[in-house]
């Protein structure tokens, strides 16, 4: 793992969804560039082979004959290219938090030397996960919706409602330093979220897209607020709005897809029901457990009426991601969100910025 350490709240996250099933050590680690720090937070946790640099770390365990398999990049934005580039450029397959870089630049030529070193490269696109989600994806698949007509994704979040980056909150200050988390604030940390759950669950991509970006704290550096809306080159329009000024909200990604024969609805804060609605019919709540299709038991872990959450569903892209390097199939299968999806989620900030910069004026997505 490289980042994670002391006070870093999404580096233990990543180390518990890793051991959920059985499929990784955690054996080194560069836990952070201040070499006290590293050293304590590798102590804290019992890990004996610490770097307080992540070149050397991957110079040196590329060299052993016990060396990892794999490196977790849990970083805050900018380092995300240059600490992936170093660790395929010695061999080792990549795990990486999102977004994928902070330009497309970046993210195209990290997906090129990914597919030239022939290394699994994912991306923690954590939402895919859930086995519900899984299943709506494949509801779409097999036609249950009939052709899509819209797409309505929102993720809202409170927590930058006051400038809280002035009061020595670490995850807020570098997420609204453009220098460490890009220029996208809210767009990228929790946008680009939204924007690949509609993916991963429509098949579709906008092929244009009219955007919004604003910045309401007074001396914020990147945007808290955005809305977007979407229009697919089969005809279906779409809408995003993610936000981190959204007073009362906690982490509130919903999802809401309808198509010309029924619509279904996700609420990542209710993670184990989706609801299935016929035009004419009567909704219908689909629990976490009980559903029977390859997908959601791909994704599922303990019999119905025990919640899953957060961690199964961060932990499920882990084991797909074990089960690619297992089988070296390095350009993902059909589970795994991988660089090109980081990539996509990279176009998509792209064109939101561009089209905000131009008065909302509809761009393509590219």
């Amino acid at each position: 793992m490289v980042g994670g350490g002391e006070g870093a709240f999404i580096g233990a996250v990543h180390r518990i969804a890793a051991r959920l099933d059985d499929r990784y050590e955690l054996v080194a680690g560069a836990l952070s560039s201040d070499a006290r720090r590293a050293a304590a937070s590798a102590a804290a946790i019992g890990l004996t082979r610490s770097y307080d640099d992540y070149r050397e770390m991957a110079r040196t365990e590329a060299g052993r004959s016990d060396g990892i398999e794999a490196v977790a990049i849990v970083t805050p934005n900018h380092l995300h290219a240059p600490i992936a580039t170093a660790f395929l450029e010695a061999g080792i397959h990549v795990i990486c938090d999102k977004p994928l870089a902070v330009s497309l630049a970046e993210g195209e030529a990290l997906a090129k030397l990914a597919r030239d070193k022939d290394r699994v490269f994912a991306v923690t696109y954590t939402y895919t996960g859930y086995p519900l989600v899984r299943h709506a994806r494949g509801m779409v698949r097999r036609g249950l919706l009939g052709d899509i007509r819209v797409v309505q994704v929102e993720y809202a979040q409170d927590w930058l409602s006051l400038p809280v980056e002035t009061q020595a909150n670490r995850q807020a200050v570098w997420r609204t330093d453009p220098a460490l988390a890009g220029p996208a604030g809210c767009l990228g940390d929790i946008g680009t979220h939204a924007y690949q759950l509609a993916e991963y669950i429509t098949g579709m991509r906008p092929s244009e897209l009219s955007a919004d970006v604003t910045t309401f704290v007074p001396n914020r550096r990147v945007d808290d607020h955005v809305q977007a809306m979407f229009r697919y080159s089969g005809g279906a329009r779409g809408m995003l709005w993610a936000s981190q000024v959204a007073a009362g909200e906690e982490n509130a990604l919903r999802l809401r897809v309808y198509g010309t024969k029924a619509g279904i609805a996700f609420d990542q804060e209710k993670p184990n029901e989706l609801w299935f609605t016929p035009i004419g019919g009567a909704s219908e709540r689909i629990t976490r457990g009980r559903v029977q299709s390859p997908e959601a038991l791909h994704a599922t872990r303990v019999p119905a009426g025990h919640p899953e959450g957060y961690l199964e569903a961060f932990a499920q892209v882990y084991t797909d991601a074990a089960a690619c390097i297992a089988s070296g199939t390095t350009q993902g299968d059909d589970w795994l969100t991988t660089v090109e999806d980081g990539v996509a989620g990279l176009r998509f900030v792209e064109a939101v910025l561009r089209s905000s910069g131009k008065g909302g004026e509809w761009v393509g997505v590219g």
